[in-house]
């Protein structure tokens, strides 16, 4: 049978960083892999504002969605894996992949949303690299081909 204590065991042993914040914006869970992922311990993290993991420049288009969707109860990004920067504590960006699930109190309203949050940084340098790559090397095929053509 599950118990509280079998979902905090959960929580904490999950590679995946799990994050929920309440109505507001502030952290109320944040597991060993949010803390591994972004830097904070969770008494640095837990009660502050998501903006501590959020670009600068995306934070107002960021509270824009979140308080839409407290209003609603509709997130667009349900069952989609969102691609998005993030910023580390020591200031370093981040490239993370997540999903979000709503939670609801007794009146049917939302109280909370939780990220499931993986780090993909260097699987998107990796990505990045590749393209550029291939990128030179089209061009250098082409230069070629029109050399050849000459």
């Amino acid at each position: 049978m599950s118990s509280a204590s079998d979902l905090n065991q959960l929580v904490d042993a999950l590679g995946d960083a799990i994050v929920i914040a309440d109505a507001s914006g502030a952290i109320t869970v944040w597991n060993p892999a949010a803390q591994r992922i972004f830097g904070y311990k969770a008494g640095e993290a837990l009660g502050k504002s998501l903006d501590i993991i959020t670009p600068q420049r995306l934070q107002h288009r960021h509270w824009e969605g979140y308080h839409k969707t407290m209003a609603t109860g509709i997130t667009r990004y349900g069952n989609d894996v969102l691609r998005v920067p993030a910023v580390h504590k020591d200031g370093h960006s981040l490239s993370i992949a997540f999903t979000v699930a709503l939670l609801y109190a007794a009146d049917k309203k939302v109280s909370a949303i939780v990220a499931v949050i993986r780090d993909e940084t260097s699987r998107f340098e990796e990505e990045r690299n590749l393209k550029k790559r291939l990128m030179e090397l089209e061009a250098l095929v082409a230069k070629s081909s029109n050399t050849a053509n000459n």
